[in-house]
């Protein structure tokens, strides 16, 4: 029946009708995996991570997967410089806004992002694509590309072995998202009008 079911086919038992492959997932309980032990090659070396932050009446949601230095020389070797890039791993990292905001002083509109970087090692750009639900390769172009903030410049801070977003101010209508990894850290103003 499971495999008739992962391939699509009909499948019935005696005195049962033929179930569709979708009708039966459908039906089907979910498995729950959170009480299983994974063997160790089987955990991510990039982990999944979600944040969300209110800020007055909007909530900001940014979800990514975390890559880890590992002893290694992050922007300019293993990130190259001028190349878009989006800070994380596995599926692009992706904010969700509730409501319009301002990022340094941009209009971002209320939806879904894909976030991208073209790191420089005198400021950085981020973007914020339409395609939000994409796998991290390659950067989908230019065409979606709701916003671009240019000039952005990095802070140098206490290493962090995994990449990191977070939240460090938040303040009435106002917020600074940072991205950290290694000793690098991105910020970004946000407002909420």
């Amino acid at each position: 029946m499971l495999f008739s079911l992962l391939t699509g086919c009909r499948a019935e038992k005696a005195g049962e009708p033929a179930v569709s492959a979708p009708a039966a997932l459908a039906s089907a309980p979910a498995a729950d995996t959170t009480n299983e032990i994974m063997k160790p090659e089987d955990v991510p070396k990039s982990q999944r991570a979600s944040l969300d932050q209110h800020v007055a009446n909007t909530v900001i949601t940014v979800t990514y997967s975390r890559p880890v230095a590992r002893g290694r020389e992050l922007f300019g070797a293993l990130v190259p410089y001028d190349k878009p890039w989006t800070p994380g791993a596995d599926r692009a990292t992706w904010i969700k806004v509730t409501r319009d905001v301002t990022v340094n002083g941009a209009s971002l509109p209320a939806g879904s992002y894909s976030l991208w970087a073209i790191p420089r090692a005198s400021a950085w750009t981020m973007i914020f694509h339409k395609d939000w639900n994409r796998f991290h390769l390659p950067y989908p172009g230019d065409e979606g590309v709701t916003l671009r903030v240019d000039d952005i410049k990095a802070e140098r801070g206490q290493h962090m072995e995994a990449l990191a977003w977070y939240f460090p101010v938040v303040e009435g209508k106002d917020a600074v998202l940072r991205l950290h990894w290694g000793d690098t850290i991105v910020p970004l103003a946000v407002r909420v009008p």
